[in-house]
């Protein structure tokens, strides 16, 4: 497949004269304010850039994830932050693969148009963390409705989501034969949800990323409203796994970039014992190393993107490119704070901004450790470790 950024010049040019009516000053004061881009995510949603992936017969734009990737990316290259918009992305992949014909038909109209907002999906919980088969969220069928009870954590974007993509066991984990089986996806209402028997407790954090724990206390949700087959829900999630973790690593592949540009830039400004600090190899050095992983994380990006566009096994290539591009991304974020000196921690500068960003992506949305089991497990054929 053909990496290089001349095919994805259109979009690249698109993405980036929308991001230069947004400045680093409106991220910095979003940021302060600890809020959330609205204006940014509606100017996104209104030129079509979050309706990538959605087919052309619901309003789409009916394009892979490879250009899907870039636009994540070039958002994060020109200062902003896709933390809050990304959900779009990938969360309405499992109503576009997995939902009915009239499903799909009554959402994803509406979310290409923007007059929806699908950014919030409900699965980890407080007690069980990625160890998802054993969630304690129920939903308990009764009539035409199902009953849900329990607690999630770390929600992203409820506050500013129409819609949310909810996982809850619908068979209790003694009775099921597999593990794995028995969790149901449903589509929840937000609007609907909230107040009556959905309660929203925001969580303060490092990253002005607006999450949330969620308290369910007999919330009723249609029977319409369950995708696919009742406690079929955990394959359906991981089906999306592999799109959200590429689409992580572009954002940090962007973020990589950002701070070689901003680290490269300001070491040939600034002066020092009459020269240039970037003419020194103590600066030289880490940022090209940085950028030199970078580069090599690119490509196994655009390899995922090859092999899940073609509809083929991507498993391994989406967890080391989220990997790769993680580390890429937090390497330079380090070497550019050291080559600013004191003023990389002024907010003026940015750098401590998307410094707290991208470090994220080494816990979210799965550890590195997680995809070194992973690889260690599928790849190289080793026991389990948990």
């Amino acid at each position: 497949m053909n990496a290089s950024p001349d095919r994805f010049h259109d979009i690249r040019d698109g993405v980036r004269a929308l991001c230069a009516e947004f400045p680093d000053s409106y991220f910095r004061k979003i940021d302060e304010a600890r809020g959330y881009p609205d204006a940014f995510v509606d100017a996104l949603t209104r030129a079509g850039w979050l309706a990538a992936l959605i087919p052309l017969e619901y309003g789409g734009s009916g394009l892979g994830l490879a250009e899907a990737s870039v636009i994540m990316e070039e958002i994060n290259r020109c200062g902003g932050n896709s933390g809050a918009c990304h959900g779009q992305m990938y969360n309405m992949g499992t109503l576009l693969r997995h939902g009915s014909e009239e499903q799909k038909r009554r959402y994803l109209p509406g979310i290409a148009s923007g007059e929806l907002r699908l950014q919030s999906m409900g699965v980890t919980e407080p007690t069980t963390g990625t160890d998802t088969t054993k969630l304690k969220t129920t939903a308990q069928r009764k009539g035409d409705r199902y009953i849900v009870n329990g607690q999630k954590v770390w929600i992203s974007r409820v506050q500013h989501s129409d819609l949310m993509i909810l996982l809850a066991r619908t068979t209790s984990f003694a009775e099921v034969k597999r593990k794995s089986d028995g969790m149901s996806i449903f589509i929840v209402d937000l609007h609907r949800a909230i107040g009556h028997g959905l309660t929203v407790q925001p969580i303060a954090n490092i990253v002005n990323h607006e999450t949330n724990e969620l308290f369910f206390d007999s919330l009723e949700i249609p029977a319409e409203n369950l995708i696919g087959e009742e406690g079929k829900g955990f394959k359906y999630i991981l089906d999306g796994l592999n799109a959200e973790r590429t689409l992580i690593a572009a954002e940090c592949i962007g973020d990589g970039y950002w701070f070689i540009d901003r680290a490269a830039k300001y070491a040939n400004e600034r002066i020092v014992f009459d020269r240039p600090i970037g003419k020194n190899q103590g600066v030289q050095f880490p940022l090209a190393e940085a950028y030199i992983e970078i580069e090599a994380a690119n490509l196994m990006r655009f390899r995922a993107c090859e092999l899940f566009d073609a509809r083929k096994p991507c498993g391994a290539e989406a967890n080391m490119a989220k990997y790769l591009a993680a580390k890429a991304s937090w390497e330079a974020a380090n070497a550019c704070l050291q080559t600013h000196g004191g003023f990389g921690f002024a907010s003026e500068y940015d750098v401590e901004r998307k410094f707290r960003e991208t470090r994220l992506y080494q816990v979210a949305p799965i550890s590195t450790n997680l995809i070194l089991s992973y690889i260690a497990e599928h790849v190289l054929g080793l026991p389990r470790s948990f």
